[in-house]
């Protein structure tokens, strides 16, 4: 039985660090989400393009860049803007048997390389409960890595993607933490999701 709830969490930004500690390596469905999840305070465009993650909530309104049903539960995703932190609403419990990228927006800069460093502001959501379990949003502060660095589904959704882009991905457990990652409250066979913007690639 599902029910409707909007859960808003603050993270500390060393909480970001959950994804370096990873292994390297559609069609879309509207239903009636069970968890929404979103970064939540103030901030203006002018922060934003100052290299910094948009902290306000995304507009309630706002009409989900991407929706997908899973082979368990379906999600849905609004992704960030220059002044709003993404959402993510999550019929759960989700899952996915193939990790699945989405663009939301496409950004004018340059084609990011599979073993590009990057400086990205993401939210994490695990498709078990939807619950955020990381987020550079919620922090204000952009997190810089290597591609090569992190999780296999983070590296899927970000190498070929253009600078300035939004990406949306589905992530199986083999391509997240197929082990799990306690300390994040990830179990062994949880899929994630990650609402992504790339702010620059080197």
């Amino acid at each position: 039985m599902n029910q409707t709830k909007t859960r808003t969490l603050f993270l500390a930004a060393s909480a970001s660090l959950v994804l370096l500690t990873g292994a390297c390596s559609s069609d879309t469905d509207s239903s009636s989400p069970a968890t929404t999840t979103s970064a939540s305070t103030s901030a203006s465009a002018e922060a934003a393009s100052a290299g910094t993650c948009p902290t306000a909530a995304p507009d309630s309104a706002a009409t989900p860049e991407w929706t997908l049903a899973g082979d368990t539960g379906s999600i849905a995703v609004v992704g960030s803007t220059d002044t709003a932190a993404p959402a993510v609403t999550v019929e759960a419990p989700f899952s996915v048997a193939e990790t699945q990228v989405k663009t939301l927006t496409v950004g004018d800069g340059p084609v990011i390389a599979d073993d590009a460093s990057v400086s990205v502001c993401y939210t994490g959501v695990n498709g078990r409960d939807g619950e955020i379990f990381d987020s550079s949003f919620a922090s204000g502060a952009p997190i810089d890595f290597p591609l090569n660095g992190v999780v296999a589904g983070f590296q899927k959704a970000i190498a070929g993607q253009t600078v300035g882009s939004t990406v949306a991905v589905a992530v199986t457990s083999a391509d997240g933490y197929p082990s799990g990652q306690p300390q994040a409250g990830i179990e062994p066979g949880d899929s994630l999701i990650f609402a992504i913007s790339i702010l620059s690639a080197s």
